[in-house]
């Protein structure tokens, strides 16, 4: 969801043919989507009942940053590991 959403905005009957389950999971995926912060929704301007959903930028970023921090601690992490591994074997 989040790679199409990244393309353009949809709408949710969009997303669940692109990914090919039934609506309603779509439905409360993006449920979860909305609750957690990550997208927003927006009514169609012609028909009301059609929802539109788009990435919100901020906690993308933010998300993306604290993922950016977690894979340098795991490197840092993991270059300690294999260099106290590979004093003990010597």
């Amino acid at each position: 969801m989040v790679d199409l959403l990244r393309e353009r905005p949809r709408r949710a009957g969009e997303l669940a043919e692109a990914a090919k389950i039934a609506f309603p999971l779509m439905s409360r995926h993006l449920k979860k989507l909305r609750e957690s912060g990550l997208v927003e929704e927006d009514r169609d301007e012609f028909d009301s009942r059609v929802r539109i959903y788009r990435l919100k930028p901020k906690p993308m970023a933010d998300l993306k940053l604290w993922l950016e921090e977690t894979e340098a601690l795991w490197s840092r992490q993991l270059a300690a590991f294999k260099a106290r591994v590979q004093k003990s074997r010597k």
